[in-house]
């Protein structure tokens, strides 16, 4: 799971580097479609439920689950949220970032993006043997308000391994005395969804698409972090929480 973790690490941030205004949705989709078979991996969403996309990418006001559309072209300004996760040798990783098409964000976004990238920092670094999810779960909740958002509760995190989705789900606010405690050897794939004002969402008529009910937008950030004796250990990403 760690080198399957590097390698999508890897692949995010080609598809980054790809994502610039004129681009289609569906064109970067297809780019990291084939960076994903070339490190002799499968897209973990592409048919996952009926979901027709290979990767999510979300815009805007677009809370998750976007799907990838030759009629979707980034513009400059755009607020870009690119979820990938991949399946090799049998198990699974799950990473997702918000970008800011632009130079320089508007600092209401660069806020936007700092507190919740914040938030599932703080997450992963309650991930400790014997802590109690709800203080992971805590912890991601108080960052997001403290700093003025709101968390969106209609999304969770999740256990991942064999399975892209397993047990426990992941909420992104709660208290500690809620949930199991936690062990070593858990992997859980972490990933708060922080907005401006209401925190409602709706679902789109494609069955999929996650927006705000108020047009606010949205930011979402994700990894895949095992739970060892000595701490966090994000498998999705060549730092460590600290």
């Amino acid at each position: 799971m760690q080198e399957n973790g590097r390698i999508l690490s890897v692949i995010l941030n080609k598809v980054k580097h790809q994502a610039k205004p004129g681009v289609s949705t569906l064109e970067l989709a297809e780019y990291a479609h084939g960076e994903i078979l070339k490190a002799g991996a499968e897209s973990a969403f592409l048919g996952y439920r009926d979901f027709p996309g290979v990767i999510c990418i979300s815009l805007n006001d677009e809370v998750v689950h976007g799907i990838p559309s030759s009629a979707r072209v980034l513009r400059p300004g755009d607020l870009l949220k690119i979820d990938i996760g991949i399946r090799r040798n049998g198990f699974y990783a799950d990473m997702a970032e918000t970008i800011f098409l632009g130079a320089t964000p508007p600092s209401e976004i660069e806020s936007l993006l700092q507190i919740t990238n914040r938030a599932l920092m703080a997450g992963i670094r309650n991930l400790l043997p014997g802590n109690t999810l709800g203080k992971v779960s805590q912890s991601m909740q108080e960052v997001i308000e403290t700093g003025g958002l709101s968390v969106v509760k209609r999304f969770v995190g999740h256990g991942i391994g064999r399975r892209l989705h397993e047990k426990p789900p992941v909420p992104n606010f709660g208290t500690p005395e809620q949930g199991p405690r936690l062990k070593a050897g858990m992997v859980l794939a972490i990933e708060p969804i922080a907005t401006f004002g209401d925190p409602e969402i709706a679902i789109k008529q494609d069955g999929w698409t996650a927006i705000t009910v108020s047009g606010a937008l949205s930011a979402h950030f994700e990894h895949t972090v095992a739970i060892t004796p000595q701490g966090p250990r994000i498998l999705t990403s060549t730092c460590q929480a600290g």
